[in-house]
């Protein structure tokens, strides 16, 4: 079979360089596409032309910046199909999952249309004194400049639109560096941008190395980091990135708490869908249950039979529930985990080995304690932990024994224990009887502690890589 070779994009032009980037099937390590890593003078170019475009960008009318990306949202319809099945063949997610990842695309870019349209401004009186009299203001926001978004191999195409969307909302020229393990679909959605009327120069897509990404990082020509990825890079990145501003969001260990009185099928149908999906390989994978004593042994026996029920297998497969882990590394690490775990008195109820050097079976650990691997870091794999609790309030502080903050999960009935929940967690959301895995492209998206800085979703995207500006007006006359 014929695999197909990818150029990557600098400032509007396609480039191949020398050395050569294969890109493998986490499933069955055939070869699915072929790209090249750019030379530095790709990347010094790349940022040159940023910088260059930026006014051009800043100064496009509503109208084109709507009109642009509404060619990429048409883009990404027409290639829906492509774009689904690469993701699966690069990422190893299953079929069903890259299909919903190519819909929330859409979505994306159908919300960045709006937001670009609704981007105005605030009228703020200034004579409040008399001092001030004939005073008033004009707050609007300006696009920042150039953007470096650094994006992960879990959502190859989703994560990328989360920061090229926005970007180009708000007016500004971007560079993404995809994940080297993913970035065939981030290089066909270049394809896409390229059709779309953007100028050139406003969107560059380097498969680079991490040192030239760090370069980019350090450059002060580069106005703002948006990175998604582990809390070990992420906060590494941050302490280089000069004045530049820096969006992170990052890594997590989400905990979910199954109050008494929950409707027990529908807890476990969400937790099995939180811990398992893309076999746990998202920043906002359940990992760890906090179980009411009085519903805990029932609650057990309902996931365990859920979580034997998962298919497992060929990603490509529409009955595909567990795909491989990204790499034969990712599946050495959660080994040793799991076996630290039980050398340390936690027991698997299911599965707790892998199946190769490429899966891990659907695990569930209990008698498990904080400081075990398992519990205080991201396993980022198809692990979830499950503990029995006393009381509501022991179950929050045990949520908060975390060195992340992302996401955290709740079912109760009780609506002042949700409000608790919300005031008590040191987390970026509270997510009320569903699991911390939930999220909308459109809400505030983010994290506290280790788990970021700043928030995602197109609104709240647009607000981190804009500037807002004053126009004081003084129309008083003189006596």
């Amino acid at each position: 079979m014929d695999v197909r070779r990818y150029k990557f994009l600098v400032a509007g032009e396609w480039r191949e360089s020398g050395e050569s980037l294969e890109i493998k099937n986490p499933y069955n390590g055939e070869v699915v596409g072929i790209t090249s890593r750019p030379t530095e003078g790709d990347v010094e170019e790349a940022v040159y032309s940023a910088e260059a475009v930026a006014r051009e960008m800043a100064s496009l009318p509503t109208h084109r910046r709507a009109e642009i990306l509404s060619r990429i949202r048409t883009g990404i319809i027409d290639r829906r199909g492509e774009l689904a099945e690469t993701i699966t063949l690069e990422a190893g997610k299953p079929i069903s999952d890259s299909r919903i990842e190519v819909e929330r695309a859409v979505l994306l870019f159908q919300l960045a249309i709006e937001e670009c349209r609704r981007m105005g401004g605030e009228l703020i009186p200034l004579d409040l004194l008399e001092g001030a009299r004939g005073r008033l203001a004009l707050m609007r926001r300006f696009p920042l400049g150039p953007v470096l978004g650094i994006t992960p191999f879990n959502f190859p195409l989703n994560l990328v639109c989360h920061k090229l969307a926005p970007a180009l909302a708000a007016g500004n020229p971007t560079i993404i560096k995809p994940a080297s393990a993913t970035p065939l679909t981030a290089l066909i959605l270049a394809e896409i941008v390229q059709g779309s009327g953007i100028p050139s120069g406003g969107l560059s897509v380097l498969p680079c190395s991490g040192a030239q990404a760090e370069g980019m990082v350090r450059d002060d020509r580069l106005r703002l980091l948006t990175f998604t990825g582990s809390a070990q890079v992420g906060w590494y990145l941050k302490g280089m990135a000069g004045k530049k501003r820096v969006v992170l969001e990052l890594g997590g260990n989400a905990g979910a708490i199954v109050d008494e009185g929950t409707d027990l099928g529908y807890a476990v149908q969400r937790c099995t869908y939180g811990g398992y999906v893309y076999s746990g390989q998202t920043c906002i994978s359940l990992q760890r249950i906090y179980v009411h004593k009085g519903i805990y042994t029932q609650f057990l026996s309902k996931l365990m039979e859920s979580v034997k029920a998962l298919k497992t297998g060929d990603p490509m497969q529409e009955e595909t529930r567990i795909g491989p882990l990204v790499s034969q590394g990712a599946v050495e690490r959660l080994d040793g985990w799991v076996k630290e775990a039980l050398s340390l008195g936690a027991s698997a109820l299911v599965g707790g080995k892998p199946v190769s050097d490429r899966f891990f079976e659907p695990t569930i650990l209990v008698d498990v304690s904080p400081e075990m691997t398992v519990c205080c870091e991201e396993v980022f794999g198809p692990l979830v932990t499950v503990s029995p609790f006393d009381s509501f309030e022991q179950a929050l502080e045990e949520v908060n024994r975390s060195r992340y903050g992302l996401q955290a999960g709740v079912f109760t009935r009780d609506l002042r224990r949700a409000f608790l929940a919300y005031k008590t967690l040191e987390v970026g959301s509270v997510i009320i009887n569903d699991v911390p895995t939930f999220r909308a492209d459109h809400m505030p998206y983010g994290g506290v502690k280790d788990s970021g800085l700043g928030r995602e979703g197109i609104k709240y995207a647009i607000e981190e890589m804009t500037e807002p500006r004053l126009l004081v007006l003084n129309l008083g006359t003189r006596d």
